[in-house]
């Protein structure tokens, strides 16, 4: 792996000059995670969706991402992101130049990769193997009408597989996110087989509190602690139900403001000691930036102020949590 794969950010290495040396051995490396001692209060690396600065270019973007508190940026290398899977090796380089000229290193990024054996996708992680990410999200997955649910995710697990023993060749950790709705995984449980064909350490789960609550209700502690040892990475956003147009269905709210119990969800992370990468999504009204728009109807400085707020949540729900 990259040896960028092992900085700290600057809350975390100021956490660890205050201890001293004699801390470091309280921390202990597991399948690749960083695992630590709940006891340190050790701050979450929380990193900004990139999806909702995409109205700015690479170095705003990063500009931005430092003055409101990040310690990095979950950079979208996908169609329609900041970084198109295409112009990877001429502008990836460059997005990466400008996040380290505002003292920020590459780690996270958001994909649209799964098949290994798909030249350009592979070429996606080779580059950014190169620029010093450690975690990337990878594509979601449908399951065919034609194909029974059991024969989809055999071969869902095959091509995970294919894609662990790439990413162990570039040290590279991949993210499979549950996402609410038909897709693959949003029910917490079927994701098991897929990715337990893998063994755990470069491929596993990108794990999303908004999405398991939508899906799991009151249950979701259980997908929670089934999936906790695959889990590498960590999505953060809150929830409620509503009825729009006379419909009910999920509205994405502001961190506090809806159904996910951060005080318990945090307290079981610490209890498992479960502290990896975050990306922060904002998805509510942001004049179109939520939705990652290059052009936005709310001020900037608005956008930047709400996306702000739910990182001082976020930092503070964590730091309370027992």
């Amino acid at each position: 792996m990259s040896s960028d794969s092992t900085n700290y950010s600057r809350r975390e290495f100021a956490k660890l000059s205050a201890l001293g040396l004699a801390s470091i051995p309280l921390l202990s490396f597991q399948n690749g995670l960083e695992k630590i001692d709940s006891s340190m209060a050790t701050p979450l690396n929380v990193h900004l969706f990139s999806k909702h600065l995409q109205f700015l270019n690479y170095n705003d973007m990063s500009a931005a991402a430092v003055e409101m508190g990040f310690d990095g940026i979950d950079l979208t290398v996908r169609p329609k992101g900041h970084v198109l899977p295409e112009n990877v090796k001429e502008d990836l380089p460059k997005a990466v130049e400008a996040m380290k000229k505002h003292g920020l290193q590459p780690k996270m990024m958001s994909t649209n990769v799964w098949d290994a054996n798909i030249t350009v996708q592979k070429t996606v992680l080779e580059t950014a193997s190169t620029l010093g990410f450690t975690n990337y999200r990878t594509n979601w997955l449908k399951y065919p009408e034609d194909i029974s649910i059991t024969e989809s995710q055999a071969l869902y697990g095959r091509q995970a597989k294919d894609l662990e023993i790439l990413n162990e060749k570039l040290g590279l950790i991949g993210g499979y996110q549950n996402n609410s709705g038909m897709n693959v995984g949003a029910p917490i449980w079927d994701l098991l087989p897929i990715l337990e064909a893998t063994n755990g350490k470069f491929m596993g789960s990108q794990y999303d509190i908004r999405h398991a609550v939508v899906e799991g209700g009151e249950c979701w502690e259980l997908g929670l602690r089934r999936i906790k040892p695959l889990i590498n990475s960590i999505v953060i956003k809150d929830v409620k139900w509503g009825v729009v147009d006379g419909k009910w269905e999920p509205i994405n709210v502001p961190l506090g403001e809806g159904m996910v119990d951060f005080k318990l969800y945090f307290s079981l992370l610490k209890k498992y000691e479960i502290n990896v990468p975050v990306s922060l999504h904002v998805e509510y009204d942001l004049g179109g930036a939520e939705q990652g728009l290059d052009k936005i109807t709310m001020p900037q400085k608005e956008v930047l102020r709400r996306i702000k707020k739910d990182l001082v949540y976020l930092q503070e729900a964590w730091e309370k949590a027992e």
